[in-house]
Parts: structure tokens; C-alpha cells; sequence
């Protein structure tokens, strides 16, 4: 390693460091996102072009906050997030020039207008196999709004509106735990629509939103209006994990809705977005018979009430007759005339499918099954090495 190239070499990223400062706030998180791409990318250079070892990082990191005291981002981990975050998606790279770094974005400007002459729709339409990412990104172009989109518009929009819009942070943890790009693009279009922290951003990667969205067991194809078909699908989930609870697999229903209500915000968490609580043991009075529901919500999207009931054991046929008896009550006595057809969860622990399916079958309710799962089990490499709850108790 030459000392010039070197001293050249940090040289350049203090500069680029102090000109990203000055940027508009408003664009400070594009900005930055920019910064690490581009000081990712120089780092996979010199590591790998200019033979410097991997060890280097934590010397330039310690000689950056030498000549920048105080300079935040630029620890040796996250030098190498910026080389992990740069060759997830290098792919990108023709979208995000290196040449256009430090000038106004001209690619991003160029969406509403035309890119014939431009160099980055040459090289696009010039390649014959988009790389994986790239496939996946344009395979939305189906369902865009504006349907006569071209390939290149449509990745420079989406990398605008929604790639550049979600943290570095929240980059690092959907690299490390979502393998899958497809999963990934999933959870980039919830954080930019919902503002998603890192902690619900985690809670939701941990509870597998991608894998159970749409896998809830319903009707709601014959009993709800065919606009609100997909929200529906998309507001439930075919398993909730509920790990914030602490019960025994003896304990009753009571036992989990008073651990559910305790934890409430976390529950809605695990609900996802737009459920607003409005009771446990909801009251409803049928001909002077009170029936009570275990969990009732409103569901602002859907503009519909939403029925939880719990049910500790495994999913019988019954218990849709009684939601569709509590339905109906809703649908008489609490719906507003504005609002859509109530709909009801049945929360089990487990259930067998073709059985939910029957029992559904004759209703023309709104119904959907979901199991829970607490993550208090032991893994199954552990068992035998550990005692269960109830034998630690004993021992207690």
C-alpha cells in the first residue's frame, strides 16, 4: 500500500463527508445513504482492486475521526456495513452514478422526463438479463398506476420514492435478516408507507409478516364487498406471534386475553397497522341476553369492527356459529351506517384446515382462523437438556 494513495484515499472521503454536510436537511437522509454507498463502493475498491487488506477499515476509521473529531457514522462496523450495504446492491449502480454524486441527482430529475439520450436507459435497455433485484423491482410495473412506465423510469422512481427514503439502519438489519430480496422489498414499501422504527421494523421480521400476510383461512370472498377484498387479506395474518405473553399451556382463554389486554400496545403491534382497541368482554344485548366478546377493535382501512375470540386449544367447528352469532349482533346494534360488515378472528393455538374451511362454508359472515404462537417452547435441539415450566417450577 502506497502512503499517497492512501493519504489520497482518506483525503477524498473527508471531503465528500464535509460537502454531504451541508446538504438540505430535508434530503439528509438521501444524502447520507449516498455518502455510504459511494464510501462502500471505494472501500470494496481499494480492498479488493488496490490489494489492501480487510484490516484497513479500522485504521481509516480511526484516521477519519483524527482529521474529523467527533464524526459519527464512521466506526469500523459501520465502514463495513457501507461494503456489505454497497455490494448487496451494486446492481444499483447504474442508477446511482458515481459521477452524479456530487452533483444534483440528474437520474432522479430525469423521471419526468425523457431518457432516450440518457446514459444510464442505454446501458438498462442494453442489458438482455436484469440482475435479480432489478427483475424485481420492474415486476411491479404490472401494478403501477401509470401503466405506460418504461423499465428505466420505474426503477429510478422506485430507488426516489422509496429505496432512498429508509435508514441506513433499517438497510443493515433487512440485509442481515432478510436473506430474501422479495422479502426485503416487501418490508422497504411497509417502512416507507407506515414510518416504521427499528423496533416494530424487527418485531415485524420476528413474527414473519412476509411469510403469514395472506395466509389467513377465510370467507371474505362471499362475504365482503370486492374493494375491500385485498385490504382485507392484507390486514390479517395466519399466525401472530405473541411473545410478549407469559402463560401455561393449562391456563384458560381468561388467563390470555388479561395478558393480551396488559399488553396491549404490543398486541396491536402484532396486529399491524390501523386496529384501534375498543374493549375486552365487549357488551352486546340480544332480546335481554348479553353476549360478551373477548376482543373488539376498529379497523380504520377497512372501516369495519373487528371481533377477536380466543381460544386456548385447537379450532372447532362451532365456534364459527358463535362468531357469526356475535357478527351479526355487531352488524345490528354497534356498526355505524357508513361502516362495512363486521368482520371476526377466531385466535386459536391450532387448527386443521379443511375443517375451518367447512365450517365456513354456509356463513355469510366474514370470518377468518389464525393460530398464535408465544416463542416460549423449547427449540427442539434443547429438549431433554433443559427442563420444561413445569418442572422448573417444581424445582422452585
Amino acid at each position: 500500500m502506497q502512503e499517497r494513495d492512501y493519504i489520497q484515499f482518506i483525503t477524498e472521503i473527508k471531503g465528500n463527508i464535509l460537502k454531504s454536510r451541508y446538504k438540505a436537511a430535508s434530503l439528509a437522509n438521501k444524502e447520507m445513504l449516498l455518502l455510504y454507498y459511494h464510501t462502500g463502493h471505494k472501500l470494496t475498491q481499494k480492498i479488493e482492486d488496490a490489494k489492501w487488506g480487510a484490516g484497513i477499515i479500522r485504521k481509516i476509521s480511526a484516521d477519519l475521526q483524527k482529521e474529523l473529531p467527533g464524526l459519527r457514522g464512521f466506526s469500523h462496523s459501520n465502514l463495513h456495513n457501507m461494503r456489505q450495504f454497497y455490494k448487496e446492491y451494486v446492481d444499483l449502480k447504474l442508477f446511482l452514478r458515481e459521477s452524479t454524486y456530487n452533483q444534483p441527482l440528474k437520474i432522479l430529475q430525469s423521471v419526468t422526463g425523457e431518457l432516450e439520450n440518457n446514459e444510464i436507459g442505454q446501458l438498462a435497455t442494453a442489458q438482455l438479463e436484469l440482475p435479480e433485484i432489478l427483475q424485481l423491482i420492474t415486476g411491479q410495473i404490472g401494478q403501477s398506476t401509470t401503466g405506460q412506465m418504461s423499465t428505466e423510469k420505474f426503477i429510478i422512481l422506485f430507488i426516489e420514492k422509496t429505496f432512498l427514503k429508509i435508514g441506513f439502519t433499517h438497510h443493515i438489519v433487512l440485509l442481515n435478516k432478510c436473506k430474501d430480496i422479495s422479502e426485503r422489498l416487501f418490508y422497504f414499501n411497509k417502512i416507507v408507507e407506515n414510518q416504521w422504527s427499528i423496533t416494530i421494523l424487527e418485531h415485524h421480521i420476528h413474527s414473519q409478516l412476509y411469510q403469514q400476510k395472506g395466509k389467513l383461512i377465510n370467507n371474505f370472498h362471499k362475504a365482503l364487498p370486492e374493494k375491500l377484498l385485498k385490504h382485507a387479506t392484507d390486514a390479517f395474518k395466519g399466525e401472530y406471534l405473541l411473545d410478549f405473553i407469559n402463560i401455561d399451556d393449562n391456563d384458560d382463554e381468561r388467563i390470555l386475553e388479561n395478558e393480551i389486554v396488559k399488553n396491549i400496545k404490543k398486541f396491536i403491534m402484532s396486529l399491524g397497522n390501523d386496529f384501534t382497541f375498543m374493549g375486552n368482554q365487549y357488551r352486546v344485548i340480544i332480546e335481554e341476553e348479553e353476549f360478551f366478546i373477548d376482543l373488539l377493535f376498529f379497523h380504520r382501512t377497512l372501516q369495519s369492527l373487528v371481533a377477536f375470540e380466543l381460544k386456548r386449544g385447537k379450532f372447532k367447528a362451532e365456534y364459527a356459529g358463535k362468531m357469526n352469532l356475535y357478527l351479526s349482533a355487531l352488524d345490528e346494534y354497534i356498526k355505524k351506517e357508513h361502516e362495512n360488515p363486521s368482520i371476526g378472528i377466531i385466535l386459536c393455538k391450532e387448527k386443521t384446515d379443511k375443517v375451518v374451511e367447512f365450517a365456513f362454508r354456509d356463513y355469510n359472515k366474514a370470518m377468518g382462523v389464525s393460530t398464535f404462537k408465544t416463542s416460549r417452547q423449547i427449540p427442539e435441539k434443547y429438549k431433554g437438556l433443559l427442563p420444561d415450566t413445569n418442572e422448573l417450577k417444581k424445582l422452585l
